[in-house]
């Protein structure tokens, strides 16, 4: 029988965290091996007053967080652990987090060890010990990038090849989080599904990321009508009238330059684009993003 190194240990892969570009909004994203621990820790750091929400996202919990520091009122059972501090700075993010007994373990050490943590102060824990952890994360921008008309009626398939790219692009600066597919209108032009895909990365180098992902869309796309779009910014729900117009009929090109604001940038401007700019508000929405036309227009 192996023995086991760290018994009373787990280690989370990876910790994530973004901002908008006035420091006042965090997304924490925290990759999960332990599937109880992460529920078990979003149930008691929503009760945190820095917390505005949290949900899982395939392999990830997202916390979105105000940043501040507040005294945690710890208590057994009802409230054992959860997020103390956030403080957002030029080139980092730090994130404080205090538990007790079994939530101070993973308030500490577990999350200490993550891949993404540049600098750490952790407090001894175990038993019944009060401990937390102080974590320095690199500060990133959240950037979408919306493909469309990447096949042909012979072969390939946009989705596939977004999420090749969106892994052969990722490097030290740029964390690929995020793959949504986009039922569309089934406009008469369409390869056969009629489906745009959106990719999400936190990024702190978002040019290199974009000619990055342009330069291998443009050698491996089979269309000569491929469409590419980039959004810049924390919340793109402002989109959302414009995609759901695009999923429930045909668009004119009027209004896709009306959806083409200052927080949206055409890459690619083949016929694809007004499906990569509707797809682009759907991250990580996946149920109202597979959404079928009914016919109804």
């Amino acid at each position: 029988m192996p023995a086991i190194a760290e018994p009373y240990i787990i280690h989370y892969p990876e910790l994530v965290a973004l901002s908008d570009p006035e420091g006042r909004r965090v997304e924490l994203v925290e990759f999960f091996d332990c599937t109880g621990g992460a529920m078990w820790s979003r149930h008691h750091y929503t009760k945190s007053p820095l917390v505005e929400s949290a949900r899982v996202v395939g392999s990830t919990m997202r916390y979105l967080l105000r940043p501040g520091n507040v005294d945690l009122p710890l208590q057994g059972s009802t409230f054992p652990a959860g997020i103390s501090g956030v403080s957002v700075e030029p080139e980092t993010i730090a994130i404080s987090y205090l538990g007790m007994g079994g939530g101070g373990v993973g308030a500490s050490v577990c999350r200490s060890t993550a891949k993404g943590v540049v600098r750490c102060e952790t407090d001894p824990s175990g038993g019944g010990k009060v401990a937390g952890s102080t974590v320095w994360l690199p500060r990133r921008e959240r950037l979408l990038i919306g493909i469309d008309d990447t096949d042909t009626r012979e072969e390939g398939a946009t989705w596939t090849l977004a999420h090749n790219i969106s892994r052969a692009v990722e490097d030290d600066r740029s964390r690929y989080l995020s793959h949504t597919i986009v039922q569309l209108f089934p406009v008469p032009f369409r390869t056969k599904n009629c489906v745009a895909t959106v990719c999400e990365f936190a990024t702190s180098d978002p040019p290199g990321l974009v000619a990055r992902y342009r330069e291998l869309l443009s050698r491996y796309t089979l269309s000569k009508e491929t469409g590419m779009a980039v959004y810049r910014g924390f919340d793109p729900s402002h989109l959302l009238p414009f995609g759901r117009k695009v999923q429930r009929g045909q668009v004119s090109p009027e209004e896709l330059a009306v959806a083409l604001d200052g927080s949206v940038q055409a890459v690619m401007n083949g016929r694809g684009l007004m499906g990569a700019v509707a797809a682009l508000p759907f991250f990580t929405r996946y149920q109202e993003a597979l959404e079928p036309w009914n016919g109804n227009g």
